[in-house]
């Protein structure tokens, strides 16, 4: 016995005629359709009855031009829909603001919606649970399905263009009270008319994926603008920066300890000595030689010194005895101190310190050559010499790179959210422009 596949039952639109035009109207949206728009004249018509009955008619012809054209199909969240109807919304006071609206069917899925506002879109489906109020970062929120949405925006909006066919009756002019609340990419919304308030949910879309999913002809427009609930291609990046830069500098005080565990930092050369500004004799002198043993590496010099509101300049040479190649450097000291109508006050340190890279092995001594003010008193210094010191700066650079990651993605962030929320009821400066649903 053999089985065949039952296929679902092919749907048709019903045709009827327009009563102020005589025009052709067809429905598909079937029983559930309450309204519909003659496409000849722009008629509302009252499609609740078995023949269509003027409900408005529209003295000048609507020339609205959708970017979806009515009768469109389109693949959304794997269902097959069908566009039926578009209106346009405006804001109440702000000319030139406001969104369109479409209305798409399936006949066994039944009515969703898409919306659009200045080439930013959301696929809509209709609640029938009620929302819970709450707060979220001292704003009035809501919670519905176990998420939180907070409120972005309010605005009274008036139905000014409509075209195909709705599951209610639909008339230019008719008001509404909307409230947007937002948790990207999702935005909860309410509109309120009286003796009705609709909740709906929104998922935001990209031009892109409407134009794929519709198939459209036409170049994908660019989107103007951040939306209420448009995603922040930031999200979720500032933690993760954040993270990599914690294991990140982990590892840095890992190499850290590592350079303090295997530097030698070995003193190789320690000394006193004195200089007298303005006795006779030549101020340059060398000191003993010193071994600086191993693979080649860094030394420090240091200075340790007495001055007191004074100052001093060395000119060293680091001379290998062997080869008399030399380095040559020079260094200032200077220390100052004091009092004032501010208080007490200091200026520079009476000790400096210096490291030369990659110095080869051998033995070397200093030449050591002191200049201070002639009419200076005498000064006591110390020459320390160590061979292999860790040398911490480059830790610190390292460090301070590894923040510009996360810190400049979190600048990007913050901005891209700041734009969001100057279309918002609580902007974060003055702003006038407002967004729309």
């Amino acid at each position: 016995m053999s089985s065949l596949a039952v296929s679902p039952p092919v749907v048709k639109a019903k045709s009827l005629s327009c009563p102020n035009c005589g025009g052709p109207v067809e429905l598909r949206g079937f029983a559930h359709t309450l309204s519909v728009v003659c496409p000849s004249c722009h008629s509302i018509l009252d499609a609740s009855t078995p023949t269509l009955t003027l409900v408005q008619r529209v003295q000048e012809a609507q020339r609205i031009q959708p970017m979806i054209p009515l009768g469109s199909r389109g693949k959304l969240e794997n269902t097959v829909y069908e566009v039926i109807g578009f209106q346009i919304r405006d804001i109440v006071g702000e000319p030139g603001e406001g969104w369109s609206e479409y209305l798409l069917f399936n006949p066994y899925k039944g009515f969703r919606y898409i919306s659009e506002y200045r080439n930013h879109w959301n696929f809509i489906r209709v609640l029938a649970a009620l929302p819970e109020p709450t707060k979220s970062r001292g704003k009035y929120a809501i919670r519905m399905l176990g998420q939180t949405y907070t409120h972005f925006d309010h605005a009274d909006a008036v139905t000014s263009s409509v075209l195909g066919e709705f599951p209610w009756r639909v008339k230019v002019g008719e008001m509404a009270q909307v409230d947007d609340y937002v948790s990207p990419p999702y935005m909860l919304s309410s509109e309120a008319t009286p003796g009705e308030v609709v909740w709906s949910l929104g998922e935001y879309y990209t031009c892109a994926q409407i134009w794929r999913a519709f198939q459209l002809p036409d170049r994908v427009p660019r989107a103007s603008g951040v939306f209420a609930n448009q995603p922040s291609p930031y999200a979720g990046r500032t933690a993760s920066a954040w993270r990599l830069w914690l294991w990140l500098m982990i590892a840095l005080f890992g190499i850290t300890l590592v350079m303090g565990f295997t530097s030698t930092n070995k003193e190789v050369f320690r000394h006193s000595y004195s200089f007298t500004p303005g006795a006779a004799g030549e101020p340059s002198f060398v000191t003993d030689p010193f071994d600086l043993q191993g693979r080649p590496d860094n030394i420090q010099l240091e200075i340790n010194t007495n001055l007191n509101n004074n100052w001093a300049y060395f000119n060293f040479a680091l001379i290998n005895q062997d080869s008399g190649h030399g380095y040559d450097f020079g260094r200032e000291v200077s220390y100052y101190y004091g009092t004032d109508s501010d208080g007490s006050w200091s200026e520079g340190k009476s000790r400096d310190s210096v490291i030369l890279p990659n110095v080869s092995p051998g033995r070397y001594y200093l030449r050591v050559e002191p200049e201070m003010d002639a009419t200076a008193t005498p000064m006591q210094y110390e020459l320390v010499v160590r061979r292999g010191v860790p040398v911490w700066i480059w830790i610190w650079l390292a460090a301070l790179l590894l923040l510009i990651p996360p810190i400049f993605i979190k600048i990007r962030s913050t901005a891209f959210e700041s734009k969001r929320w100057r279309e918002s009821d609580y902007p974060p400066s003055s702003s006038s422009s407002r967004g729309g649903d």
